[in-house]
């Protein structure tokens, strides 16, 4: 690491938990973010700042201007543009270093486990129950950890799913067919910061992640934005789950509060 590299994360190094060789760490991670979104912005943005040395970004929207309230990485004059297109010109300018690798079209099962097999982890930044539930089997089959984040209204959510542990929980374990998570933020509204608050927490996650620092994982956290107000859930595998609850017979039950 150059004296330039050494400056530039300074402050991060001087962390006892980090230190230089959990930035090398980080210099060597690759990172996928899915969905350029409220999420995906704060995401890649704080991984390209804290070091991380590749990024995978996965998006086939363009951006509009009701995006603009929320979703940082995109200005007036992206409006149009890809947002993988948008995104990596915004987080080049914030670290040259960063190799950012945009992928512009939709990705089906088996193309997502090929860019999830090179990844160390991915982030879910997008914002429907199909895409979600697609990107959580490619990573399960994969065994690449997930960090998976939403944000409505004023209330966020997030969970890691470390596959690498084989009593590791899914986010089928947790949702089901999805039925109760009909809402959009464009049907629904969402306050311009909760995306942020929720997708820095992504970041945090994936950063300490990949440094081998403990994370969220076997947890679900819960934050109301209105209140100010943050629950932690205890999240276990469903025996009965059909994505995931197969590989690990022997767990019951999906979440219990957790003080």
């Amino acid at each position: 690491m150059n004296d330039a590299l050494l400056l530039r994360y300074s402050r991060q190094i001087l962390l006892p938990e980090i230190g230089a060789e959990g930035q090398e760490r980080l210099a060597a991670a690759h990172a996928v973010v899915m969905g350029l979104g409220g999420l995906g912005s704060p995401v890649a943005a704080y991984l390209a700042a804290a070091g991380v040395g590749r990024l995978t970004l996965v998006d086939f929207d363009e951006v509009e201007l009701s995006n603009l309230q929320r979703q940082i990485l995109h200005g007036d004059a992206d409006i149009g543009r890809p947002k993988v297109l948008s995104a990596a010109d915004s987080l080049l300018r914030l670290n040259p270093d960063c190799r950012v690798d945009p992928i512009d079209r939709r990705l089906e099962q088996s193309g997502l486990e090929r860019v999830f097999r090179e990844a160390d982890v991915v982030l879910d930044g997008t914002d429907n129950f199909a895409s979600r539930a697609l990107i959580n089997h490619a990573a399960l089959n994969t065994l690449t950890p997930l960090v998976s984040g939403a944000v409505i209204r004023f209330e966020g959510q997030l969970a890691t799913f470390d596959f690498r542990d084989p009593n590791a929980a899914c986010y089928h374990c947790l949702y089901g067919d999805g039925e109760e998570l009909g809402e959009t933020c464009s049907e629904s509204g969402v306050l311009a910061s909760m995306p942020g608050v929720i997708g820095s927490l992504q970041a945090t996650e994936a950063l300490k992640l990949l440094m081998g620092l403990p994370t969220l994982a076997g947890h679900l956290l819960l934050v109301d934005g209105l209140t100010m107000q943050f629950r932690r859930l205890a999240l276990v595998r469903d025996p009965d789950c059909p994505v995931c609850g197969s590989l690990a017979p022997g767990r019951s039950g999906r979440t219990s509060a957790q003080a």
